[in-house]
């Protein structure tokens, strides 16, 4: 059986039309009755129109959009591949310059391995500022395709 609240809702739009046509028997609530019809009619044919337009397939520029947003995230997963390694990169770089530099008092390695690391730790700075960049990018390019 159907909810309570429906059947008691359709009880009363029933109630409702009785209780009209009763008022309405005479011809004086014709153009009354016409407009409402016509503007049920442009209702549903305005609901119509919607329906068939969110049914039909994507524009081009659209396709062209979700295309360069799958790429433009392969991109991105590759940046943050690249920062991963950078990152493990410093911290082995750290640890390889305190083994010269404490336990093999190597001090002619110890400055190029800091030279190497000073490299190492700029790229960092430079793929996190990049990152931060084409992540926006991405999250624009999502919202056009929404």
């Amino acid at each position: 059986m159907g909810d309570p609240r429906n059947v008691a809702h359709a009880k009363k739009v029933t109630q409702e039309k009785q209780h009209k046509a009763k008022a309405c028997s005479n011809d004086s609530c014709a153009p009354a009755r016409q407009e409402s019809a016509n503007r049920g009619k442009r209702n549903r044919l305005q609901l119509g129109k919607a329906l068939r337009q969110s049914r039909k397939p994507k524009s081009r520029r659209n396709h062209q959009i979700q295309a360069q947003l799958e790429k433009s995230l392969a991109v991105l997963s590759n940046l943050k591949d690249l920062e991963f390694h950078s990152r493990a990169n410093i911290e082995k770089l750290a640890e390889l310059s305190l083994t010269i530099e404490e336990e093999l008092k190597q001090k002619a390695f110890a400055e190029a391995i800091g030279a190497v690391y000073g490299a190492q730790d700029a790229f960092q700075s430079k793929i996190l500022e990049l990152i931060g960049a084409y992540e926006a990018e991405c999250t624009r390019l999502s919202w056009l395709t929404a």
